[in-house]
């Protein structure tokens, strides 16, 4: 099967790609989704339970916090992708979040450290956020890099496949410890497996990326003398329209998605006092239709375009956001069918939103050029989604006002959507324009 590069890669390298970045990309899920998930079981462990309000948006600004590093991670990562190789950068990432998610495994409460095990909490989530910081720039180039140009946005989909795979893992053993340990053996101990879990797990991710080929793009350009002495910041400055955009598009994809994908279920127990594992139980349901449409909304994406597919998923979420809020109000049917039909359509940005990021890149920045500005919009704006959630709900009384926020973002998202260039197919190679790169 014919790559972007021009060769023919065999069924097993194919396979190995899939799984090996499939794997790494899904922790990185994991990690967050469970760490949404037990927000109020860490909220009573690492900082003083005498407030429980108090202690749950503390630990929902931290959720925050670890996304401060995300931009860091996508400028120190995403310059090892450029620079060293998307493989090395790969390892790299996955090593680091494994460190961050064991420490939160294994840190004493706040009974015995007292400011301590909150401070050794904020410096986990800030290792993850560094190492997903550059994560996802790179997973996503790599996999673009490697997908035959004909079927670019159906790869692309995998990112979000086998993140959601992540999440509803980290959700599956959540339900699954609901059922099987008490209320005070999940708060004693039970919440601290999933993060061993997924530090074991990371291990062999590592393992697994061990035995990738580097991307042949990569290789046929930035491998290249000549490529690799351009100074980083001045090739980024080049494209900082390029940048600008991706950080316009992503600002309301990525608030919609993490309300709805990642935090509704924790919101769900918090906020609208639905029972964990009925909540739970349902959020597996929403990211099961999510998965379904993920596929789907790539392939259409490499016959009719990116720009429609992504437009469909923006202003479509800024129609239904109102709507959706208001039917979600006590009950477990109430969440899984909102998030169902909010993930459906979520994911036709989600499925293709990274094969265009890459592809409005050249090769020798296309890591750190996207995955800098994405981090940043991730951290300004999906990062501290939950706790606005929470925050305004209880501020205002209210569960409307925040989805009013989110559908203004998203507005502003899909005008900038419509400045885009249509990359669908577009050659991957170094030093074309877009328009120019075409097949």
């Amino acid at each position: 099967m014919s790559t972007a590069a021009g060769t023919r890669t065999a069924p097993v390298s194919q396979r190995r790609t899939f799984v090996a970045t499939g794997i790494g990309n899904a922790l990185e899920w994991y990690d967050w989704g469970i760490y949404a998930s037990y927000a109020k079981f860490i909220a009573t462990h690492h900082f003083n339970p005498d407030n429980p309000t108090s202690a749950v948006l503390n630990t929902l600004a931290v959720f925050a916090v670890g996304f401060v590093a995300r931009p860091f991670g996508g400028l120190l990562l995403g310059w090892v992708a450029d620079r060293k190789g998307r493989k090395f950068s790969l390892m790299l990432s996955v090593l680091v979040a494994s460190f961050g998610g064991l420490l939160i495994a294994v840190t004493p409460g706040y009974a015995t450290l007292g400011v301590g095990a909150s401070l050794i909490l904020v410096v986990a989530r800030l290792l993850q956020g560094l190492a997903h910081g550059g994560e996802l720039p790179a997973a996503q180039t790599y996999l673009t890099e490697q997908a035959p140009r004909e079927r670019r946005g159906l790869w692309s989909s995998w990112i979000y496949f086998s993140g959601t795979i992540g999440n509803m893992a980290g959700l599956a053993v959540g339900a699954l410890l609901a059922v099987v340990l008490s209320t005070a053996q999940l708060d004693d101990f039970g919440w601290r497996i999933p993060f061993l879990i997924g530090a074991l797990l990371g291990l062999y991710a590592l393992y697994l990326r061990r035995g990738l080929d580097e991307s042949t793009v990569f290789t046929a350009d930035v491998a290249q003398e000549k490529a690799a002495r351009r100074p980083m910041a001045r090739e980024i400055g080049r494209h900082w329209k390029r940048a600008l955009q991706v950080i316009g598009m992503t600002m309301g994809a990525t608030v919609i998605y993490y309300t709805w994908a990642i935090n509704a279920p924790s919101y769900a127990q918090t906020t609208l006092k639905i029972d964990s594992g009925a909540a739970l139980t349902a959020g597996l349901v929403g990211n099961l239709v999510f998965l379904v449409f993920l596929p789907l909304w790539g392939r259409l994406s490499d016959r009719i375009g990116r720009k429609p597919c992504m437009a469909i998923a923006l202003f479509g979420s800024a129609a239904l956001a109102l709507p959706m809020n208001a039917l979600l109000r006590d009950s477990a049917w109430q969440l899984a069918l909102t998030m169902s039909i909010m993930l459906a359509v979520v994911a036709a940005f989600s499925a293709v939103g990274p094969a265009v990021f890459a592809e409005i890149f050249p090769t020798h920045i296309r890591a750190a050029g996207f995955g800098i500005p994405y981090s940043i919009a991730i951290a300004l704006f999906g990062g501290t989604a939950p706790y606005l959630q929470a925050y305004l709900a209880d501020r205002y009384q209210s569960t409307t006002v925040f989805p009013i926020y989110a559908v203004v973002l998203l507005v502003i998202s899909g005008l900038v959507v419509l400045t885009l260039p249509e990359t669908r197919a577009v050659d991957l190679h170094e030093e074309q324009p877009v328009a120019a790169r075409r097949a």
